[in-house]
């Protein structure tokens, strides 16, 4: 390899290469966010990095709609480290083949600073999803094409969300998601 090219393993941010949804390679980085070995990681499934099956199957799905074409795609999500414990994670992936977006594919990930709370836990997994791309200002026929919902459903989501939280409104809702996560939405 010459000087201007880098192996996955030299690049400082947490890089995995997935076919299929199966991890290839990791670099230590990424192991090390989750708490393993990247020998450990090589040839399994993300499932073991999500929180649940139902996560795993929720995003898998997510992707499959806003990931073809070849298109960068980016979200938030709550992940699991090997010990069990839950963190915020930002994931930014890329397909290499368009018509099939997770036949081979790189993603990224950075930790996010947004504590994983008792209020926050109490949300449903697609309540969190959906806050998350409140929280980033989109709006709910933004969030209905993204996850595949109706507006109608979203404006539900979003209204179950502010009443459980004992909040008045959206602005509520996005001030209470960004005190939770440390000022970042």
């Amino acid at each position: 390899m010459s000087k201007s090219q880098f192996a996955l393993e030299d690049l400082p941010v947490p890089m995995v290469y997935a076919t299929h949804r199966i991890i290839r390679q990791v670099n230590s980085a990424f192991a090390s966010l989750f708490g393993y070995l990247p020998e450990e990681l090589t040839d399994r499934s993300f499932k073991i990095l999500y929180p649940g099956v139902d996560d795993f199957v929720m995003v898998g799905d997510l992707w499959r709609t806003n990931f073809s074409g070849g298109r960068t795609y980016t979200d938030e999500r709550i992940m699991a480290h090997r010990d069990g414990t839950r963190f915020w994670c930002r994931a930014r992936g890329k397909s290499m083949i368009s018509s099939d977006p997770f036949a081979r594919a790189v993603y990224c990930f950075d930790p996010v600073p947004r504590p994983v709370d008792v209020d926050r836990q109490a949300l449903t997994p697609r309540q969190n999803q959906i806050l998350t791309l409140v929280a980033q200002g989109k709006t709910n026929a933004e969030i209905a094409i993204e996850l595949g919902l109706s507006p109608r459903s979203v404006e539900t989501h979003r209204y179950r969300m502010t009443r459980q939280l004992g909040l008045k409104n959206t602005a509520e809702l996005v001030g209470w998601f960004v005190t939770t996560g440390q000022g970042s939405p």
